[in-house]
């Protein structure tokens, strides 16, 4: 199959733009490879010595590199249940490791947040700022020039993208992902939404409500709906930087284990001078992001990768804008309903066909680059596969045809024509809009405005039965630069019951929502941001705001010439607020990314 029309224009723009800073970042990851092997031989012994102390049974095949040494970089802890798992690997990826002449080291530890447990507090605007963190952390990690390889240990939201980042400025080394899977199902998610909804009106208990949730969260792995973490998953699988169909496998299971053992043999394998040889620079290039892209759209996946995506792409001298995902959007079909946009969880999506199926149709259809470098070969045909245990051996096989078309379809009978996510634009800035979890009726929204600056603003008035009408609700000083743009997930349910009451309501925010949102039509991470004089800055309580995202249109009715901003009181001091200030004044855009590292440098 030829490849599509729009996803070779658009991907040809990208090289095009990314000419200049995409040479200055393979050359200098050339350099870095080719004073590699020179800087580990030539490592002082006192230095090397160190470095291997604590090996034990190793250290004379590190000291005589007889065998390729793998840096093992891990975001474990015991609070994410996605990461509880990774707390039993290193002992095993070192064992593993020597099966195949290799040696492992754990050469750091990133932080990782749980969103889920900040959702709605004041650590929430530490969040997307830790993506960062954990970037330098990962450099830091790797800053011992003892590896020749790194085993990646994350999952969760802002983990995933941060160790991507700060592993690209390592480039010239290989890399492979690992992942420790998704928890089984709990309660179903339309029982979890109904009671969230109840007891945002006030009609049951906490106790009843932690009880439900208790039920939902419940066990090791990651979430088990199609948010951030997940869409993470798909993401690495789809440019080719994991195991074919190693996203969503239960941890604990045999299938599991396999996989993450055949994953350290492959990174050994790929980490030896020859022709498996396959350096992350080389991996992630304009078509692997472009697939990534492309995986997004046709999955329904996360707001939060339309400022992670761009970031990643950075990090590896690539420049992708919102325009660039618009465009695919156009072309690339919605083939899966994952909850939140429909009633099936990821557990429920892999026994469809997971992403094999995915994979395996958007190849067919010409929507993604079959020719590109991954960290199991060179074509993203493997990735059409599914993995499974014949008798106690690791295979690969053909996820055959959908097992369930509520949840997936094949690019001929989509759900949705185009993809699932839209770029907004107008007097307003620009904004996302994920139309794939909105009904199609409520994509167009036009009504007066409410403005706020917090969520609890947002929820006090809602409580005195202020918004009990049609209304746009506007939450401003919400952007990167204000006070690190924040997820507003805590305003779903109460959205939620609003329109539930038959008013039409909409979300415009400079803020983040959860990749678990929907329902709810919303134009998010609004650009520019209130801060600093952003059009959002200059809305007054009343005036009219269309949304409307079968156009694409963002906008108000209101002369907005001669208004001066609204003021912003900054505040951004206890639980640590106050020391990502840094990160605050030297934060990009939304659609650069977002990101304070990446703003200096011309990268």
């Amino acid at each position: 199959m030829m490849l599509n029309d729009v996803v070779h224009r658009v991907t040809r723009r990208i090289v095009e733009r990314s000419t200049d800073s995409r040479r200055r970042y393979l050359d200098l990851m050339q350099r870095e490879g080719d004073g590699h092997a020179e800087r580990i031989v030539a490592l002082p012994c006192s230095n090397l010595a160190h470095g291997f102390a604590a090996a034990e049974q190793d250290k004379e095949s590190i000291a005589t590199r007889a065998g390729p040494n793998i840096g093992i970089v891990s975001a474990y802890n015991d609070t994410i249940s996605s990461h509880q798992p990774f707390g039993a690997y290193p002992p095993q990826l070192k064992i593993w490791a020597r099966e195949v002449g290799a040696t492992a080291q754990v050469a750091g530890c990133t932080p990782a947040m749980c969103d889920g447990v900040t959702q709605g507090q004041e650590g929430m605007e530490l969040s997307l700022f830790s993506r960062d963190v954990i970037a330098l952390a990962t450099a830091v990690s790797l800053s011992h020039a003892m590896y020749d390889g790194v085993a990646m240990l994350g999952m969760c939201d802002k983990i995933v993208p941060g160790l991507l980042m700060g592993g690209l400025r390592f480039g010239h080394l290989p890399t492979l992902f690992f992942s420790a899977g998704a928890m089984p199902t709990g309660i179903s998610n339309k029982e979890k939404q109904r009671v969230r909804q109840l007891y945002a009106e006030g009609k049951v208990t906490r106790a009843e409500l932690l009880e439900s949730e208790s039920a939902s969260y419940h066990a090791p792995g990651v979430c088990t709906f199609y948010g951030t973490a997940n869409t993470n998953q798909m993401m690495l699988d789809l440019m080719g930087l994991t195991l074919p169909g190693a996203a969503f496998i239960q941890p604990g299971t045999p299938l599991r284990q396999a996989l993450t053992r055949a994953s350290m043999h492959r990174l050994a394998a790929i980490s030896r001078p020859g022709n498996e040889h396959r350096p992350l620079a080389r991996c992630v290039d304009e078509k692997a992001v472009v697939n990534g892209i492309v995986g997004l759209l046709a999955t329904g996946g996360s707001t939060n990768h339309a400022l992670h995506i761009p970031a990643i792409a950075r990090a590896a001298g690539i420049i992708v804008d919102w325009s660039d995902m618009a465009e695919l959007s156009k072309a690339v079909p919605l083939i899966a309903r994952v909850y939140p946009n429909g009633a099936g969880d990821v557990n429920h999506f892999q026994n469809a066909g997971g992403l094999g199926f995915v994979v395996g149709e958007l190849l067919g259809a010409g929507l993604v680059h079959r020719d590109v470098t991954t960290v199991w070969g060179d074509d993203l045909s493997a990735y059409a596969q599914e993995p499974w245990l014949d008798a106690d051996a690791l295979a690969w096989r053909d996820p055959g045809p959908s097992g369930d078309d509520t949840i997936l379809r094949g690019v001929a009978a989509p759900f949705q024509a185009d993809g699932g996510m839209r770029l907004v634009q107008g007097n307003l800035g620009r904004a996302c809009f994920k139309t794939s979890a909105v009904e199609r009726e409520r994509w167009t929204m036009e009504a007066p405005a409410r403005i706020f600056h917090t969520q609890s603003d947002v929820a006090k008035a809602f409580a005195a039965g202020e918004l009990d009408r049609d209304v746009v609700v506007v939450v401003r000083f919400q952007g990167p630069r204000a006070n690190g743009m924040p997820e507003l997930h805590k305003l779903t349910p109460i959205l939620g019951v609003l329109q539930d009451r038959g008013h039409r309501v909409a979300l415009v925010t400079d803020g983040r929502m959860s990749g678990a949102s929907g329902k709810v039509p919303a134009a998010i991470h609004c650009t520019p941001e209130a801060l600093g004089g952003g059009p959002l800055s200059l809305l007054r309580d009343g005036d009219l705001v269309r949304l409307r995202g079968e156009e694409g249109v963002l906008e108000t009715t209101a002369d907005l010439t001669g208004r001066d901003p609204a003021a912003y009181v900054e505040d951004q001091t206890g639980t640590g607020r106050e020391l990502f200030g840094m990160f605050r004044r030297l934060a990009d855009g939304a659609e650069r990314g977002a990101t304070a590292m990446l703003a200096e440098g011309g990268l």
